[in-house]
């Protein structure tokens, strides 16, 4: 997802111009967890572990993408949407991509209040698989709306699981297996981070 001053959370202003300074640069401000983000167990006390501190080799790997477009506005994510053919071939440090197509209601407040969300049966099994890392199209695994729910849902899967949310254009991608790479900031001490995320298909 791309930055700019239509997203709440984040603002992007002149700093210097070519003209006057002899250079164009801005000044960038933005809420920890804006946009495309990862997020540190710390994020919600499960453990000191801060954005800076996860190791490298925890944001590249092998993801398949789960197709959850049936899910639809506040529906939930549940183990059945995971086919049983990847399944079968799901080993221990792969990853999920979920694709809801909620990312086309980026920048409107049914992005936020109505979204789709991982159950907790969901991020159990993830748990249980080692799951290496999670990504959501949504600004969040789970209601934030709903302080419990978003609270139990991050606890159960910061406890072994990146997280990664508002990930977009899964649907640019013409196969459901990828090398997923997700780079946040290295913000020391830092709860999550903006983050660029790719997938390489064919690798």
């Amino acid at each position: 997802m791309a930055y700019h001053n239509g997203i709440n959370g984040f603002s992007k202003e002149v700093a210097k111009t070519k003209d006057k300074d002899g250079w164009n640069a801005s000044t960038l401000s933005f809420y920890s967890h804006v946009g495309t983000h990862m997020d540190a167990p710390f994020h919600f006390n499960v453990s000191n572990q801060t954005i800076d501190e996860i190791p490298v080799s925890d944001f590249i790997g092998r993801a398949y993408v789960i197709d959850a477009r049936e899910v639809g506005p506040k529906g939930l994510i549940e183990v059945n949407h995971i086919p049983n053919e990847v399944r079968e071939k799901f080993i221990e440090g792969d990853s999920l991509i979920i694709w809801t197509e909620w990312s086309k209601h980026a920048g409107t407040q049914k992005y936020r209040d109505n979204l789709p969300r991982i159950s907790e049966q969901f991020a159990h099994w993830c748990i249980q698989h080692k799951v290496k890392m999670i990504a959501v199209e949504p600004p969040s695994v789970a209601d934030v709306n709903n302080l419990d729910e978003v609270t139990k849902i991050h606890e159960i899967l910061l406890a072994g699981v990146v997280i990664i949310e508002g990930i977009t254009n899964i649907e640019s991608l013409k196969s459901n297996c990828v090398q997923l790479i997700a780079l946040p900031l290295k913000i020391k001490e830092g709860d999550g981070a903006p983050a660029r995320v790719i997938a390489i298909e064919n690798y």
